[in-house]
């Protein structure tokens, strides 16, 4: 053996080893493919994340994944999406306690913390245009905001919305949207606890623009008013808004 093939590396030792397959539950291993999967998918866009690369991550063969998922990528992006959509909607939920305004900046806090942890699949979701969207994911999506909107009438205090208060909740939610994607954009140069507060003063002056023409929003309105109390400051500058010669 000469000196250059004794300084060779194997090929085994050239190769960079997987990690060593275990074999699991076939509800645990769905899972866990799920899991690394949705990992993958919220560090980049869903159409640069490949079935081997979750293979890899996993521990797992390709031929496995598409036992799991003869559908291939979508069916898997599709799990995904919905694991990642039921724990963004589990963030909605927070103590009906405080004022509603309050309420309002405790789900945004957590609505932010996921876009935090989700980042480029978040983005690539809600822009669309992705190879993998579909009428599928798309309906997914729309899950989430229906909830969003059930959840933000609820910390209102309302049990049937009007077409117009739900106009302005809905329109609401997609500035929620449009705000998070410009603030992954910018390099999160705003502060999140600023970009929260600035949502809910966009809530309050949305509602107010919409109580002028609306009866049960105005009514909405006036209750959100009473319980911020009269030393608050968001709620005296809405005051001032509403009557400026009181």
């Amino acid at each position: 053996m000469d000196a250059s093939s004794a300084s060779a590396p194997s090929t085994s030792e050239a190769r960079p080893r997987r990690a060593g397959y275990r074999r699991l539950p076939v509800e645990q291993r769905r899972e866990q493919l799920i899991a690394v999967a949705l990992e993958l998918f919220a560090a980049r866009a869903p159409e640069e994340v490949g079935l081997d690369d979750v293979a890899e991550a996993a521990g797992a063969s390709r031929p496995l994944v598409y036992r799991y998922f003869a559908g291939g990528k979508q069916q898997l992006y599709e799990a995904a999406l919905r694991s990642a959509a039921e724990e963004l909607t589990s963030r909605f939920t927070v103590p009906l306690t405080g004022t509603p305004t309050a309420q309002l900046a405790a789900v945004l806090d957590r609505y932010f913390a996921f876009v935090a942890e989700h980042d480029a699949g978040y983005a690539a979701l809600l822009r669309g245009g992705s190879v993998v969207e579909t009428a599928g994911t798309s309906a997914i999506v729309d899950e989430v905001r229906r909830a969003a909107l059930k959840r933000t009438l609820r910390h209102l205090g309302v049990r049937e919305a009007g077409a117009r208060l739900t106009l302005l909740v809905r329109s609401w939610i997609a500035v929620v949207e449009g705000a998070s994607l410009t603030w992954l954009d910018g390099d999160r140069t705003v502060p999140v606890t600023e970009l929260r507060d600035w949502l809910v003063d966009q809530f309050v002056a949305m509602a107010a623009a919409t109580a002028l023409g609306d009866p049960q929003t105005a009514e909405v309105l006036a209750g959100l008013l009473a319980l911020e109390g009269p030393d608050d400051s968001r709620a005296a500058r809405l005051r001032a808004l509403l009557a400026p010669d009181a």
